[in-house]
């Protein structure tokens, strides 16, 4: 829903905003478990902090109170400037004390709250990430899981630190506000509860307005993530080339401004609506602490308390209104965060739909039998299209297919169900007479070493560009220059200033940048370094040239000799060098067999073949 929508909706009700606001204290106690999973020494430190600056206000208020009285009684008595000062010399001596305390415990409410402004910055991230790779590649083809993850990701970290900041305070607050309670009760009832209920206002003006503001970040995170995209469009080297040649700077940055002013006039036309209100229900509390104010000027010209008294419950007057004050702003605080927090427990909420079965009842893994793909259907989430429609291919153990046909014909999809980043929408897939439903995805990724068209340039050394393959042997040097040998990676060894340390890529200092054939041949040998039982090639040899490309699949087809090997490519002469060749089209599988069958058939595979082989004449 856009910010636009978000205008229209209709006002709630007063039980949706009571059960809105309760919904939010929830997370309150949520934020203080991950504070002391991320840091139990600094909470348990800023617990002692909070208690013994709740303690500080009315000693301080009450000590004043004394050296005041002493000074008064000195010149009632006519005594000596220094018989009256070293009468309240004590008082002084524990006034100063009182002082150096809140000084000490106010530097180290700083310093542990840094502490735990990192730790729990950390925490979180850690968490979010977590949850994102421990998904199904379904939720990523879902807008509105990016829209939770940005809101997650991007407000969590400093709304469970204020959380816990305000949390900390409104104890403070609390514990300040009892002591007081005792002294002013003692002085006025009445003058108590027209203190403490003349901030209620402004209180309930900052809860309205906290919904709003959560309501609006809410319904404009796509509008958020357009900004964000925008940002890494114009400033990443992925798309510089094209953002120059046709002139897309301006434009682009065009847009990106207008959404901005856009967001800034809704943020500014809320500020200025909070602000205003707040203001005015501000004056009546400030109106009430004159008030207070007064009525102990009138009881000290009676006579009926001391100068030092009316020192001191002035003195609370303020100082208890404030903490009042501060109680209701940070439970206003805690509602608005509370609100933003719901984003990230919805999201770590997100779980798996992989279902893997009973390991108990698993079948004994048949070595003769390879991959089957029993009448497997399949569509996308969304998509009212099959994009796979009752296919059957069984695969022999060690038997290299490859897997051709038009772009969109279902090549890629197939191999995604293979790895299990998407289930079948019926039928099957056997592996050695297992279905994969009993392999946990850990397991069955480990048994699987493959690389994508898209694959992933790492800016990071070469070393771990190819070693991620198989994390396992990251340390095995000589296994990771023997992958690179394998696809040819090794030609670009030389030029690099470290060798295989070297740090590819420019987005860091001392970065090597790479043609796209060079950073191919680096992602094949990562498949390469697989020790899985499956090998699977999905084009990623697009920028390499036919003749380069066949050479890489003539070693890849030495090195899965004894593996299971499934290729995927566009160009026939590669493919001509599988044992079997599975032809899709819209989905279907509706040729299958070796190159010389398929060109004697005269069917699909023939007439693909014939238009690119003229492409070569």
């Amino acid at each position: 829903m856009t910010s636009e929508a978000a205008r229209s909706q209709p006002p709630k009700t007063h039980r949706a905003r009571l059960a809105e606001f309760a919904a939010a204290l929830k997370n309150v106690p949520k934020a203080f478990r991950l504070l002391w999973e991320a840091d139990p020494w600094s909470a348990a430190g800023m617990s002692a902090i909070v208690l013994a600056s709740s303690a500080l206000p009315v000693s301080q208020a009450w000590v004043t109170r004394l050296i005041v009285d002493g000074v008064l009684k000195a010149l009632r008595a006519h005594a000596t400037p220094w018989q009256g000062l070293r009468q309240v010399a004590p008082y002084l001596a524990f006034q100063f004390g009182l002082i150096l305390t809140g000084s000490m415990t106010g530097q180290l409410r700083l310093l542990t709250d840094r502490f735990i402004a990192l730790k729990l910055g950390r925490l979180i991230t850690v968490r979010v990430i977590a949850k994102a790779i421990s998904l199904e590649a379904r939720w990523f083809e879902d807008a509105s899981f990016y829209d939770k993850m940005q809101m997650a990701r991007r407000q969590s970290e400093w709304r469970a630190h204020a959380i816990v900041t305000h949390g900390f305070l409104l104890i403070q607050n609390a514990l300040s506000l009892i002591s007081f309670l005792v002294v002013l009760i003692a002085f006025s009832p009445w003058v108590a509860l027209l203190l403490f209920t003349a901030g209620l206002p402004t209180f309930l003006v900052q809860c309205r307005y906290s919904s709003l503001s959560f309501r609006l970040e809410t319904w404009r995170a796509p509008e958020t993530r357009s900004m964000a995209y925008l940002e890494q469009l114009l400033t990443q080297d992925s798309s510089v080339k094209e953002v120059k040649l046709f002139g897309l700077g301006d434009p682009l940055l065009k847009r990106y401004d207008d959404m901005f002013w856009k967001t800034f006039r809704e943020d500014a036309s809320l500020a200025k609506g909070r602000s205003a209100k707040s203001l005015g229900w501000g004056i009546l509390s400030t109106l009430s602490y004159f008030a207070a104010y007064g009525y102990s000027i009138y009881e000290t010209v009676l006579g009926r308390i001391t100068l030092g008294k009316m020192t001191l419950y002035t003195t609370l007057f303020s100082q208890s209104q404030g903490a009042f004050n501060g109680m209701l702003d940070n439970l206003g605080n805690f509602y608005e965060n509370g609100l933003f927090l719901n984003n990230l427990f919805d999201f770590l909420g997100l779980e798996s739909r992989v279902e893997v079965l009973d390991s108990r009842t698993r079948p004994a893994e048949d070595p003769h039998r390879g991959l089957e793909f029993k009448n497997v259907w399949f569509r996308y989430p969304g998509s009212s299209e099959w994009a796979l429609e009752n296919v059957s291919l069984s695969i022999l153990p060690a038997e290299k297919i490859a897997l051709v046909g038009p772009n969109g014909s279902g090549k890629t999809t197939l191999i995604k169900l293979l790895a299990r980043l998407y289930e079948p929408t019926s039928g099957e897939i056997l592996y050695r007479g297992v279905n994969l439903k009993y392999f946990p995805p850990e397991e069955l990724h480990r048994r699987i070493g493959a690389i994508f068209q898209d694959f992933v340039r790492y800016h990071m050394t070469l070393r771990e560009n190819i070693g991620f393959g198989s994390v396992e042997d990251m340390g095995d040097l000589a296994r990771i220059e023997d992958a690179a040998r394998q696809s040819g990676a090794d030609a670009v060894v030389p030029s690099l200033p470290r060798g295989y340390d070297s740090i590819l890529g420019r987005w860091f200092d001392t970065g090597v940048e790479l043609s796209g054939g060079q950073w191919q041949k680096i992602a094949i040998a990562r498949s390469f370094m697989s020790r899985g039982d499956i090998l699977v090639l999905d084009e990623p040899t697009a920028s390499l040239d036919a003749e380069a490309e066949c050479e890489i699949f003539k070693r890849f087809r030495d090195l899965a000799r004894l593996k299971i090997s499934i290729l995927v490519s566009h160009r026939f002469s590669t493919a001509r060098l599988a044992d079997r060749i599975a032809v899709l089209r819209g989905g279907r599988l509706v040729e299958l067999g070796s190159h010389d069958e398929l060109v004697a058939r005269r069917g699909t595979y023939a007439e693909l073949f014939e238009i690119q082989a003229q492409g070569y004449r």
